[in-house]
């Protein structure tokens, strides 16, 4: 579905990305995994058209992706959900999740709302509720949401456990299975690296802004430099 072959990316004179290559399947979850700076956010950053590629090649089905504007990126089906949620504080919950179906076609948008607030019941609940008056687990809940009223072909998330309660943490790692099984494919950044392994397909390790581990999820989980490096086993 999505090809990463050799990319590379800068911010100003400082190269983050040095040759990285991946592929995400169709129907999976892709896991990216590693410490702070190793690279995972900028890769998204590239992949959703907000950094400009140094060099190498994004393919979506087979169509090139170098040069896209952000709202074509979403127009041809992958939505990024940033880190720290990005919500309109002032807007109600409704409001947020509209947002993410603005540029696409009208027609649709009530389902894609309907099925937004059957995964997310407390979102129903609040609709009406400022975004800026939740809980940090509520909003990121929202944030998801507003990523799927794009309906994405390939949902981004960022770091979606990041500062939550253990409680709050399984619950969104439930909710990204949940959405896999829907139909949407998966690209997943995330330090929570035993969890995240655990639901993944497929994963890759990124050091210093190259990928220098590849395997299954369950490979990753037992494997002994993983296990040491970010497991603290």
């Amino acid at each position: 579905m999505l090809t990463i072959d050799h990319l590379q990316a800068s911010y100003g004179k400082v190269q983050t990305l040095w040759d990285i290559s991946f592929e995400v399947p169709r129907g999976e979850i892709v896991a990216l995994v590693g410490a702070n700076g190793a690279g995972k956010t900028t890769t998204l950053k590239v992949l959703s058209g907000l950094l400009k590629p140094q060099a190498g090649k994004i393919t979506l089905d087979g169509e090139h992706l170098e040069g896209c504007s952000p709202p074509d990126i979403v127009r041809r089906g992958i939505v990024h959900v940033p880190e720290g949620r990005g919500l309109f504080p002032d807007m109600t919950v409704f409001d947020n999740l509209l947002m993410g179906a603005y540029g696409t076609p009208a027609t649709g948008r009530r389902d894609r709302m309907d099925r937004v607030f059957a995964i997310f019941p407390r979102a129903r609940e609040r609709r009406q509720q400022l975004a800026g008056t939740l809980s940090g687990g509520e909003q990121q809940m929202v944030a998801i949401g507003r990523g799927l009223m794009a309906d994405p072909k390939l949902l981004m998330l960022d770091e979606p456990s990041l500062g939550l309660a253990p409680l709050m943490v399984a619950e969104v790692f439930r909710v990204i299975k949940e959405i896999n099984a829907l139909g949407v494919t998966v690209l997943l950044v995330e330090q929570n690296t035993q969890h995240a392994l655990a639901l993944a397909s497929r994963a890759y390790v990124l050091e210093a802004g190259r990928v220098v581990l590849s395997g299954s999820g369950q490979e990753l989980l037992t494997n002994d430099d993983v296990r040491k490096a970010y497991l603290g086993l």
